[in-house]
């Protein structure tokens, strides 16, 4: 194929070296704003806030020492797991296989993928894609460590990005989604994704992903509640941006962060509770909130997985599994699959 005719119609290339260059859609679609997004999640009685908001500077940098803290499981459990399947998982690869990350991802568990495709290939190719343009940074860093790194971001949503990959050439991907960040769709929309996933996948490329695990509620809602109070910072931190952004007026000493795990679900839930009869106001979503003593908004839920249930619903998307890999513990999942 043609790459210059057939990304040039939908998406603006830029060079920053010649190892480094990074895609971005052209502006030919609308996207809800985030005051669009909060006055339709706000203004409803089961009253939501979506999570991809969490994420502003001080949200990134919260959930950085959420992954550092004792309580937090996931990030270290899955990068123990990775340390461990170097061998396992070079036998899935060989030179002609690149590498494709949803989400730009921690740059340790990045590095611990690379370091095995730095054993079997002279040169790596590494597609990260992520809607945010923090990926030209991450990537940088990541070339200072590996020189023959050759970086191709996408910075797209991640449908939007596997639809470039699908459409780029005829190289084998392993692609990878770690961190768990799967546990956030809901059941259905879960299924969505991974059969699309699997719509873009030729038959010999594999995907890589990380699920956790049912395990004991007090493990699973101290992760989400620790003792430090970070994640309830975290949670709350939301508000502070909607008052920075939005122009609104949410009194965080007015909220608390509610963290539980819904066992018949099989979900961690977070939410924001109301503290107070209150009326807010947020000028630039053009919404007058009220919210009643007790009232809860959603922000988060992360479903975990029974082993069973992996393997039913990689069946049912279209996947075979060619690995579970488990910590000592059971608690977290890494599994590798591949197109039936």
């Amino acid at each position: 194929m043609n790459e210059t005719i057939q990304h040039s119609l939908t998406y603006k290339k830029y060079v920053i070296d010649d190892n480094l260059r990074y895609f971005k859609p052209h502006s030919t679609k609308i996207e809800k704003t985030f005051a669009d997004e909060i006055f339709s999640s706000l203004n409803r009685d089961s009253k939501y806030i979506n999570p991809k908001f969490f994420y502003d500077k001080r949200g990134s940098s919260l959930f950085e020492k959420i992954c550092d803290l004792p309580e937090y499981y996931p990030t270290r459990t899955e990068i123990e797991i990775l340390k461990n399947l170097k061998s396992d998982l070079s036998q899935f690869l060989d030179d002609s296989f690149r590498l494709v990350e949803l989400g730009s991802g921690s740059s340790t568990k990045t590095r611990l993928i690379l370091d095995i495709f730095a054993k079997i290939q002279s040169s790596i190719e590494y597609f990260p894609i992520d809607i945010s343009e923090i990926l030209t940074e991450s990537s940088e860093l990541l070339q200072r460590d590996y020189p023959d790194l050759e970086i191709t971001g996408i910075i797209d949503t991640y449908e939007g990005g596997l639809e470039f990959i699908e459409k780029y050439d005829d190289k084998k991907n392993l692609i990878i989604f770690l961190g768990s960040s799967f546990g956030n769709f809901t059941p259905k929309e879960g299924k969505i994704f991974l059969q699309k996933i699997n719509s873009i996948m030729k038959n010999e490329d594999l995907f890589l992903i990380g699920l956790d695990l049912v395990k004991d509620k007090k493990i699973l809602e101290d992760a989400y509640d620790d003792a430090q109070g970070i994640t309830a910072q975290f949670n709350l931190n939301v508000l502070s941006r909607i008052n920075d952004e939005l122009d609104a007026d949410f009194v965080l000493n007015d909220f608390k962060h509610i963290a539980k795990y819904n066992e018949k679900d099989q979900r961690v839930e977070m939410y924001l509770k109301s503290l107070v009869n209150q009326s807010i106001i947020i000028s630039k979503a053009n919404l007058s909130l009220k919210l009643t003593e007790g009232e809860l908004i959603h922000t988060e839920h992360s479903h975990k997985y029974e082993i069973s249930q992996i393997k039913e619903l990689m069946d049912e998307t279209g996947f075979n599994i060619k690995q579970n890999w488990l910590d000592v513990n059971n608690h977290y999942a890494l599994t590798l699959v591949s197109k039936k």
